[in-house]
């Protein structure tokens, strides 16, 4: 089993059957049947390190889908000069294990070189509220991280031509940021979005976390103790700045600065004041030992 070719063009089979590409005509030219018999083609964008978080994605697109592609790319355009490119953690042979108990039909793994050739000079960006807040803020990751994105992904829709594709709820802004570029620039792709997957005690599955040594592996539970505090308070007392302060006192109680925790409308992404009959995110991000840590809550409408 190949798995250490850098070539565009080589295919790898793995033993649980999941056809591995490097190659975008080469991806394109596998699909081809199944476009042209009319089967449906799911995707799932991934960077690797698979966790049981994206593992829910492939079982999902694999229950809806005739054909599942996953993409294994750690794109360095979303990548800030400061942040960890370079450490990020890989291990393709695990991937592509787990791909295939998934039940993906093919894996598009491709080289920095065969999505960003010599010359690459174009981009795909949303802009105002969606990606200037947040982690978009410009003292934070910037816009520039979702510009990374929405190019990387519109590429990926381009190539492969899903039916579907599915992101995770634990990264709400870039859901969100994926489906407004997709109503704006009419992909003809349906974009779902799954629940977070978390450990047993609650915290958020990433990869990052291979980051935490064991005491901040301990702390780092405190995002999510914080978020299901700020949803139960805000509506028992019917106050955001209720559940806000709820949370802030579980962060403090573990020692944890938030970079950012704040209360949006789910959709927009706009500024909320209180409990307005739409969902609300509440989301929530933190430097814990050497990892940088995102979540999030929805809090929902009461009924009546």
């Amino acid at each position: 089993m190949n798995l250490d070719s850098p070539f565009p063009g080589d295919t790898v089979t793995t033993s649980a059957a999941a056809r591995v590409l490097r190659g975008v005509e080469e991806l394109r030219a596998a699909l081809g049947p199944a476009r042209r018999e009319g089967r449906t083609i799911g995707l799932v964008p991934t960077m690797g390190f698979l966790h049981e978080g994206h593992v829910s994605l492939l079982r999902a697109a694999r229950a809806e889908c005739d054909v599942v592609v996953m993409s294994l790319f750690v794109n360095p355009t979303q990548f800030g000069p400061n942040e960890d490119l370079d450490s990020y953690p890989r291990d393709e042979e695990r991937d592509l294990r787990l791909a295939g108990e998934a039940g993906v039909d093919f894996v598009f793994a491709p080289v920095v070189e065969e999505l960003y050739p010599d010359g690459f000079a174009a981009a795909v960006e949303v802009t105002g509220g969606l990606t200037s807040v947040l982690d978009g803020d410009p003292a934070r990751r910037g816009p520039g991280h979702f510009r990374g994105v929405t190019t990387v992904v519109a590429k990926l829709f381009n190539i492969v031509g899903p039916d579907v594709a599915y992101f995770g709820q634990k990264d709400a802004q870039q859901a969100a940021v994926i489906k407004r570029m997709v109503r704006d620039l009419d992909f003809p792709v349906r974009i779902e979005v799954m629940p977070t997957v978390r450990e047993e005690d609650g915290l958020a599955m990433s990869s990052r976390n291979v980051y935490l040594e064991p005491a901040d592996r301990a702390r780092a539970v405190a995002l999510s103790h914080a978020l299901a505090a700020a949803e139960q308070q805000a509506l028992a007392r019917d106050s955001l700045d209720a559940g806000l302060a709820a949370a802030r006192i579980e962060l403090a109680a573990a020692a944890i600065e938030p970079e950012y925790l704040e209360a949006r409308d789910a959709e927009t992404l706009e500024p909320v004041e209180g409990l307005a009959g739409r969902p609300i995110l509440v989301a929530v991000a933190a430097q814990v030992g050497g990892a940088r840590l995102i979540d999030n809550v929805v809090i929902e409408p009461l009924a009546g």
